[in-house]
Formats: structure tokens, C-alpha cells, sequence
């Protein structure tokens, strides 16, 4: 069967952990192996049992991230014979973004990256679909590579009176409703913020590397508070504070003002948690919600663009 080595930094190894979980069902299933450096036994040669499994896999993720890139093992040996070998055509390289980082000029940055676009992992409002994303690409690689045709779950043809059966055919609709806890909501509510806080300080960065003259400043206050400031040639253009509800009518939800100054129990806007019996969201509640955007269910994604576009609309509308 295929066997698919990691090409990580340690430093992004709880996200590896978690891709291996998403690998578990065609590990289960026979349909590849895996390994990383982790598998070394104690009184093992560290470069010499890695060089082996390299040179032995079919299949190599990359697991790029600004840390893998600055890794010179990662960088200039395990990468550098990996290429090696996809250029021979013995194995395949997968490059699987992790974490956003400037890899398009990297040596493997032609190849096809996955997530879907390139995308980084830590950006899909949920990690679990980027993941299975990644899984997917994975096996269609296997599938390409021609390994174990006899299992049905890579793609197998079905024989006729076999009780196999290939998960690829069957119905889409299979939601159940769920009931959320108290627990689901706080944590969701307080992954959210955190995702809008990374959100922020990412798009203010950018924002600043964009155009000459703006100026832009991220502050995290507390656990619960950041402040977000934009200034162009000097001058404040806008400005915005994010918290995490603190007072009773509010506590389920993220605020948003337009000045920074203000006390906790003044805000422009919120949002707060809401489901639709399948999944939860952020809604819009605020006064400046009303219309449009007051039905509006959102990601956690479309939650940090809803914030960012009361942000940077002074900006867009400045001549």
C-alpha cells in the first residue's frame, strides 16, 4: 500500500496531529501508511531513519508554514530530495498549506497546494473542512498512483453481488438537528473572537504593506479586548474596539465600537450566537444591523469581514 511521509516543523505539530486524525479512516482501511519523525524509536539514528522513509514514501506532504520554510532541514534536505524524487516521478509531493506564509516562490511553489486555492489551513473558519479538503486531494493521488484498487473507499469499481460498498455514492442530505449546549455556545463564541481578533491583526498588516502612507496599529488589551487603529499620512481615518460581551442582555456575544475610548457598555454594533438547528453562527443585533443584515447568519469568516468592512469603509469612501 502507498506510503505517506510528513515534511513538518515541530512547531506546527499539533496541526499535524490533527491531519493524521483526519488520515485515520485510510490508515484503518489499509489504504496507506504513515510516517513522521515522532515514529523514531530511542537509540535510533535521527537523519538516517528519516532519509530511509523518505526515500520509501509514495506520497510527501509539505506542511508549509513560515517556520517550515525557515527550518533548513525541512527546507534544505527534506525538501530539496523530495522535489528530487517528484521530478523523477518515484513519488508525489503534496505541498499542504498551514499557516499563512509567502510560499508561491519557494521551490515547490508551482506544484498544486491544497487546501482548495492554496489557502492556509488556520484560514478556514473551520480547520475540520480544510483538513478534509487536504484528505480528499490525498486520495485522489492514491487513486492516480494506483494503490490498493481492491478497496471501495478510494474508488473501487463495486462488483456485482459483492457486499462492498463505495462511500462516494450516496445522498447528500443527511443533516440531523442538534441541540447546543451552553458549553458549545461559549466556546464557539470565544473561538470566534479569537478568529476576528487574528482576523484583524492579519488585514491591518496587509493593509499597511498595501499603500504607502497608511499606517496601522493592532492591540490586544486583555484576553476579552482589542483595538484596531488606521492612519493615513499621520492622521486617524478610523478606529474600532472588539470585546467579548461583558454585561448580562449581551454576554453571548462580540461588540463593536467605533471609539476606542468608550466604556464597555456603549457599542455600535454586535454579534451574537445563533444556530439553525444544524450549526452555530454569529448573527448581527445591533441597531446598525437592522435590514438586510439582521437575518443574516454568518460564519465565523463572514463574522471578521462584517466588523472589518465598519473598519475600513471610512478609508474606501476617503478621497
Amino acid at each position: 500500500m502507498p506510503s505517506l511521509f510528513f515534511s513538518y516543523s515541530h512547531r506546527d505539530e499539533t496541526l499535524r496531529d490533527e491531519l493524521e486524525k483526519h488520515l485515520s479512516t485510510l490508515r484503518r482501511q489499509g489504504i496507506i501508511t504513515t510516517w513522521h519523525d515522532r515514529r523514531i524509536g530511542a537509540g535510533r539514528e535521527f537523519d538516517q531513519e528519516i532519509s530511509q522513509h523518505l526515500e520509501e514514501a509514495d506520497i510527501i506532504l509539505l506542511l508549509v508554514s513560515p517556520d517550515f520554510l525557515a527550518s533548513d532541514y525541512c527546507y534544505e534536505k527534506e525538501m530539496t530530495r523530495a522535489l528530487e524524487r517528484h521530478k523523477s516521478g518515484e513519488a508525489r509531493v503534496i505541498p499542504v498549506i498551514l499557516r499563512p506564509c509567502d510560499w508561491h516562490d519557494a521551490p515547490f511553489g508551482k506544484l498544486q497546494a491544497v487546501p482548495k486555492d492554496g489557502k492556509a489551513v488556520t484560514k478556514f473558519p473551520s480547520q475540520d473542512e480544510a483538513f478534509l479538503d487536504v484528505v480528499q486531494a490525498i486520495k485522489k493521488v492514491i487513486q492516480e498512483i494506483g494503490g490498493n484498487q481492491s478497496t471501495a473507499a478510494v474508488g473501487a469499481p463495486i462488483v456485482s453481488g459483492s457486499p462492498s460498498r463505495s462511500p462516494d455514492i450516496r445522498s447528500s442530505n443527511l443533516r440531523i438537528r442538534k441541540d447546543f449546549t451552553d458549553r458549545d455556545r461559549d466556546r464557539f463564541l470565544q473561538d470566534s473572537f479569537e478568529y476576528i481578533a487574528k482576523f484583524f491583526e492579519n488585514s491591518l498588516a496587509e493593509l499597511e504593506t498595501r499603500n504607502p502612507g497608511v499606517e496601522a496599529s493592532f492591540r490586544r488589551t486583555d484576553a476579552n479586548h482589542f483595538t484596531a487603529s488606521v492612519y493615513k499620512n499621520g492622521r486617524i481615518k478610523s478606529a474600532c474596539k472588539i470585546w467579548l460581551g461583558g454585561f448580562v442582555s449581551r454576554s453571548n456575544s462580540i461588540m463593536y465600537s467605533s471609539d476606542p475610548s468608550q466604556g464597555d457598555n456603549s457599542c455600535n454594533d454586535w454579534l451574537s450566537v445563533e444556530d439553525d438547528g444544524h450549526s452555530l453562527f454569529l448573527k448581527p443585533t445591533g441597531a446598525a444591523s437592522f435590514g438586510s443584515d439582521h437575518s443574516r447568519l454568518l460564519a465565523q469568516e463572514g463574522a471578521a469581514e462584517y466588523f472589518w468592512e465598519k473598519l475600513i469603509q471610512p478609508l474606501q469612501q476617503d478621497r
